[in-house]
């Protein structure tokens, strides 16, 4: 494909063509909602997994693994979990600064879409690899690198910090096998998320919906 010659100074630049290439921002506005059927492997097993997402409300994760069930769920009010692997086997609200760390997963367009109206900050800091490094600063201080390939201009890494069991540890996120849906957005259809190196996380793109009903009731946290 041959990237258009956009005028604007770096990030910018980048981040537009980023845009262009994944399909356009115009693809991107109308989407209202997004639900994914994964498959999960991580600890040496294997599980289904969906993700749900109403943009600018609501991201809800349900995981199945080694017979235990996972929830996360943020929105745009808090965000609550139920994750026995890290001891809770029921719903418990998130620490603000996990909410913080995860806000944006409720924003489809994800970190860089309209990022100045949104409160955030873009510096390109060098090139890594073959790819551009975009430092990006949320409204809430978050910090998190993205890694955007300088011949495809996919979205190849991103790298963030996570508060998991009173530590913090790097999340190196790595998105490959890249397709463009039938709604004519590219999604990478293979994640693999490392934490802090200590175990690994890779999920399968199944099945893609794009602007399918979601009820809001599923991010209400259950009454325990």
């Amino acid at each position: 494909t041959a990237f258009p010659q956009i005028q604007a100074a770096p990030p910018d630049a980048i981040i537009n063509k980023y845009f262009y290439a994944i399909g356009g921002k115009d693809k991107i506005a109308p989407i209202k909602s997004v639900h994914i059927e994964n498959t999960v492997e991580a600890m040496g097993g294997e599980g289904p997994s969906t993700i749900t997402i109403l943009n600018g409300k609501g991201y809800r994760f349900d995981s199945e693994m080694n017979g235990n069930k996972i929830t996360q769920v943020y929105t745009d009010k808090g965000g609550w979990a139920i994750n026995p692997f890290m001891g809770s086997t029921t719903p418990q609200v998130v620490p603000d600064e996990v909410y913080k760390q995860n806000k944006e997963r409720f924003d489809v367009g994800g970190p860089l879409f309209n990022y100045a109206a949104k409160g955030s900050k873009v510096v390109l800091d060098g090139k890594e690899a073959g790819a551009y490094k975009l430092k990006v600063t949320t409204a809430d201080s978050i910090e998190m690198e993205l890694y955007i390939d300088s011949a495809t201009y996919n979205l190849v890494k991103l790298t963030s910090s996570a508060s998991m069991m009173v530590q913090t540890m790097e999340v190196v996120t790595t998105f490959s096998d890249f397709k463009k849906s039938d709604f004519g957005i590219v999604f990478p259809n293979t994640t693999e998320i490392s934490f802090g190196g200590q175990f690994d996380i890779t999920s399968r793109i199944k099945k893609l919906d794009i602007n399918q009903e979601v009820d809001p009731k599923i991010f209400e946290m259950p009454k325990s």
